[in-house]
């Protein structure tokens, strides 16, 4: 399993439309195969930074099933209006105890 992380900063006053967004995106990469959970965070010291949270079965499911496929190209036309700048977007794997 992988941790993918992406920070998203929104354009101010764009909040809100971006979460309403995020909520009709949801099923689309929730519903991808491999992915696992989803989950999406907003900043309380920085409330136009939002923080994604997906766990993938492999970096393969993350680049093959969604971000090669239409659901990504449908993803990003829903949130990608209210980005006031590129995501940063890394994948992480746990550390054993």
């Amino acid at each position: 399993m992988v941790l993918e992380v992406a920070l998203i900063d929104v354009l101010p006053g764009h909040e809100d439309e971006f979460a309403a967004a995020y909520a009709q995106g949801h099923p689309v990469l929730a519903g991808t195969p491999g992915c696992r959970s989803v989950r999406m965070t907003r900043g309380v010291e920085s409330p136009t930074r939002f923080v994604l949270l997906v766990e993938w079965d492999s970096v393969e499911a993350h680049n093959d099933n969604f971000r090669a496929t239409e659901r990504f190209t449908r993803w990003r036309q829903l949130i990608g209006p209210h980005f006031a700048g590129p995501p940063l977007v890394e994948h992480f794997v746990d550390v054993p105890a």
